[in-house]
């Protein structure tokens, strides 16, 4: 562990947390450093720059720790706690304190990996009411999710056209390789007569008021079975991926559930 950064190396340490924990887990994602306690789970953003994503200051950090708070506790309003500032002070860092800041962490409650609904597919431990809860939900939270011009835009055929022709790009690469070139040829003939074949449904579903601030990575493991029903970890880092049409949203939620059977 001797290459992680300082405060990663500290935040494996018990006796930096403030409340006792026996033990701390570190789980890494390309973007974060995911520390598991006893108790609760701190998040620290990695200073990276992805293209997608750009967390190389400490300011952008703090502002999507900000953020990624914010717009999950939309969902989930009890499990996300809030943001912790690291300090150091006297070569020591502390969670909390008075210290320098030189990292933040979102703090946030401990949810059970044996109440996902990927997990609770694949062990057949699904019952009849889950799913209906789980629609209500998400049909409840796009009716109130943010929507107006800037949002808007992002169900425009011309950008929808841009944002296939640029996933189309960036699949290329991989033809041969992970899908051939049928199938490649296949998928790109779809997707651009969908759009052309449907400009007026897409132009109405704007003027309805159908494009919202959404999820924008509502899949099954993001939904857990507990304490009623938890839907969390929504993209924060970039706008683009949560403003979409809701019928995009279910239905990238659907394709997961025919993935998991």
């Amino acid at each position: 562990m001797s290459n992680l950064p300082e405060t990663a190396q500290a935040l494996l340490k018990p006796e930096i947390y403030p409340e006792p924990t026996k033990n701390v887990r570190l789980v890494q994602t390309q973007m974060s450093f995911v520390f598991i306690t006893d108790r609760y789970v701190y998040k620290t953003k990695k200073s990276v720059n992805l293209g997608y994503v750009d967390y190389t200051t400490l300011e952008k950090r703090k502002f999507f720790c900000d953020k990624e708070v914010e717009l999950n506790k939309r969902l989930s309003p009890d499990t996300y706690i809030g943001v912790i500032p690291i300090t150091k002070k006297d070569c020591q860092l502390t969670l909390g304190g008075d210290g320098e800041i030189v990292e933040y962490a979102v703090k946030m409650k401990i949810l059970p990996l044996d109440r996902m609904l990927d997990v609770l597919l694949k062990e057949n431990g699904v019952t009849d009411d889950m799913m209906p809860r789980v629609a209500a939900k998400i049909a409840d939270f796009h009716s109130k999710a943010e929507t107006g011009n800037v949002i808007n835009d992002f169900g425009k055929v011309e950008l929808i056209n841009h944002n296939n022709e640029e996933n189309l790009s960036q699949m290329a690469p991989y033809i041969g390789r992970t899908l051939t070139e049928r199938e490649y040829e296949k998928i790109a003939y779809f997707v651009r007569s969908f759009t052309k074949e449907n400009a007026v449904l897409l132009e109405n579903r704007v003027k309805e008021g159908k494009i919202r601030d959404c999820h924008g990575d509502l899949h099954t493991a993001h939904i857990c079975f507990q304490d009623g029903l938890i839907i969390y970890d929504c993209i924060e880092f970039n706008d683009r991926f949560r403003y979409c049409d809701v019928a995009s949203e279910v239905a990238f939620l659907a394709m997961d559930l025919d993935h998991n059977g």
